[in-house]
């Protein structure tokens, strides 16, 4: 990646590739970079010509979290206020991600630490390469988790692990990641950018007002008892069964033909 900008954004047939650009830094944030990334997720999420998004990092890393060069204490005159920094950019983006109803790859490319890793798994289907590998740094500077870290650490994992990847901040390779059911698919290295590329267009070009009704049901089952679930599943198939995809899709079936989603 050769370009200046923190944050590289490119749509092509309907997928928005979103890459964290400052390899220098191992893709840390910082302000700049932070609100780039809002951006790319408002566009991905207010574009309708984006029909799924792909997240990956350029160089060597994923995203080693938040830049401490921006947060050096030796040249501040009083302690900084992280809970505005959080709440400026981390929770926007996060609240925005889970909320979207479009489906996001994340190709995890290297080391994702910090924010990068709850970032990463706040992503709908999550490929890393076999070399990557999490780690959930906060503890090693007397912080904790955010980025959505303790919620979503938790629903993945259980309280058990969770607690012990944050406490002793621990890094968890992606084959091991893949194990214990915190990510999709660990895969290799050279094959990585190939196969989370197929998986972002293959996405892009299916029924994604259905795939989002997916995600949404998923995220919601957590919070829900059986029978709201139950009525939440019937309410959304009978709006999804109304869809032109939903036509498309049996029309095709019947035709023995491939069909031609247009999201709707």
């Amino acid at each position: 990646m050769n370009s200046d900008n923190p944050v590289i954004t490119t749509l092509n047939d309907g997928v928005l590739a979103i890459t964290l650009n400052r390899p220098d830094k191992l893709n840390a944030f910082n302000a700049e970079m932070s609100e780039a990334f809002l951006q790319a997720f408002v566009r991905a999420d207010e574009d309708n010509t984006v029909r799924a998004v792909l997240l990956t990092g350029a160089g060597r890393a994923f995203c080693a979290g938040q830049d401490l060069g921006d947060r050096d204490p030796r040249k501040m005159t009083e302690p900084p206020d992280l809970g505005h920094t959080i709440e400026t950019y981390y929770n926007p983006v996060l609240r925005r991600m889970r909320a979207m109803e479009k489906p996001i790859i994340c190709a995890v490319n290297g080391v994702a630490a910090g924010a990068g890793a709850n970032i990463a798994l706040a992503c709908d289907i999550v490929l890393a390469a076999r070399s990557a590998k999490f780690i959930q740094a906060f503890s090693k500077i007397g912080l904790i988790p955010d980025s959505g870290g303790t919620w979503i650490l938790t629903r993945l994992l259980g309280e058990a692990r969770a607690k012990a990847l944050a406490m002793t901040a621990e890094p968890l390779m992606a084959e091991t990641a893949e194990q214990w059911g915190m990510i999709w698919r660990a895969v290799d290295d050279d094959t990585l950018a190939v196969e989370s590329q197929t998986l972002a267009a293959k996405m892009a070009a299916g029924p994604t007002a259905g795939l989002g009704m997916i995600k949404s049901a998923i995220h919601q089952a957590a919070t829900q008892s059986l029978d709201q679930q139950l009525d939440l599943e019937r309410d959304l198939q009978r709006e999804a069964g109304r869809s032109e995809d939903y036509a498309e899709g049996v029309t095709a079936f019947l035709e023995k033909r491939a069909p031609v989603f247009k999201g709707r």
